[in-house]
C-alpha cells in the first residue's frame, strides 16, 4: 500500500513539475523571412520586446497577437535559411513554425500580391542534371533514409492559414485591378533567382508549382528532421520571367505586406 502511495505521490510530483515548466516556458511560435521588409512589418506588431544574438544572428521575442514569438531574419539563400532555422529550433524550442516572405509566381494564372499556402516543399535544384533534371530526394543525415520529394506542412496549420484568409483584407499592387487571390499548393526553391517564362513554365508542367522562390525547401526539410510543424507563406512579386526584376521593384512592398498579414492571423489563430 505504501508503494501505492509513494508511486501515486511521484507521479503527482512529476504533473505538478510539467504544469510549472509549462507555466514558466510558454509555448512559443517561430516566424522566419528572408527580407528585411517581410520581418519588419511583423516585427513592428511584436510587443515586449527582448532582443538577442546567436552566431551573429539577431533574434527577437515578444508577443504578437497574444502569442509569444520569436521572430529572425534568415538571408537570401538555402544555407543562410537553413542556419537560421536550425537555430532557432535548438535554442528557443518553438511548438510550430511560420516563414513568410516573396516568391515569383510560376502558375500563369497568378499574379502580384496573390497569396500561396504552402501545403508542400520541394527543390527544383537537387538532383541529377543531365540533358534535363531528374529531381532525387535529400537524404537525412541521422536515418541516411531518404527524405520525401515534397515535404508536407503541417495539416493542422494549413487548415487554419485557409481558414483565417478568408476574412483577410490584403493590400492591391495596383489599384482598379481585382483583390489578390489566396491559392493553397506547391511551392519550390533552388539557389537561382529565376526570370524566365521558360523556366517557369517547365516548374508549372514538371512540378506543378504555384510559386518558387530560394528558402523555403530548406527550411521545411530542417524542419522536417527535426520533427517541427511548419508553414510557409509566400505572396508573388513578380511572375518570374523577363520582367521579375522591374516588378520586383513595383510589388515587393504590397507582396511582402500581404504575406506578413496573413502569418499575423495565423500566429493569433494558434491555440495559446
Amino acid at each position: 500500500m505504501n508503494k501505492i502511495l509513494l508511486s501515486l505521490s511521484l507521479c503527482f510530483l512529476l504533473v505538478v513539475q510539467d504544469l510549472m515548466a509549462q507555466t514558466a516556458n510558454p509555448p512559443i511560435t517561430a516566424i522566419l523571412g528572408a527580407y528585411g521588409e517581410e520581418i519588419t512589418l511583423i516585427l513592428n506588431k511584436v510587443e515586449n520586446k527582448k532582443e538577442s544574438t546567436i552566431a551573429g544572428l539577431h533574434f527577437t521575442e515578444g508577443t504578437l497577437n497574444g502569442r509569444k514569438v520569436v521572430v529572425a531574419l534568415t538571408g537570401i539563400g538555402k544555407v543562410n535559411a537553413a542556419i537560421t532555422t536550425t537555430l532557432v529550433i535548438q535554442y528557443f524550442h518553438p511548438t510550430e513554425l511560420l516563414f513568410s516572405g516573396i516568391a515569383g509566381g510560376v502558375n500563369p494564372t497568378l499574379s502580384p500580391g496573390d497569396l500561396v499556402i504552402g501545403k508542400k516543399l520541394a527543390y527544383h535544384d537537387y538532383g541529377t542534371l543531365a540533358d534535363s533534371m531528374k529531381l532525387d530526394p535529400t537524404r537525412n543525415p541521422v536515418t541516411t533514409k531518404n527524405n520525401p520529394l515534397y515535404f508536407p506542412c503541417d495539416d493542422t496549420l494549413i487548415a487554419l492559414a485557409e481558414k483565417v484568409s478568408r476574412g483577410l483584407v490584403l493590400e492591391k499592387p495596383v489599384e482598379g485591378r481585382p483583390a489578390p487571390r489566396i491559392v493553397s499548393g506547391i511551392i519550390v526553391t533552388g539557389d537561382v533567382f529565376i526570370s524566365s517564362r521558360t523556366a517557369t513554365r517547365r516548374l508549372w508542367q514538371n512540378m506543378n508549382a504555384e510559386a518558387t522562390d530560394m528558402e523555403s525547401a530548406a527550411v521545411a526539410q530542417t524542419c522536417w528532421q527535426q520533427g517541427v510543424p511548419f508553414i510557409v507563406i509566400r505572396s508573388l512579386s513578380d511572375a518570374a520571367d523577363s520582367e521579375a526584376e522591374k516588378d520586383i521593384a513595383r510589388f515587393y512592398r504590397a507582396a511582402a505586406h500581404n504575406a506578413a498579414m496573413l502569418v499575423m492571423a495565423i500566429t493569433g489563430g494558434i491555440r495559446k
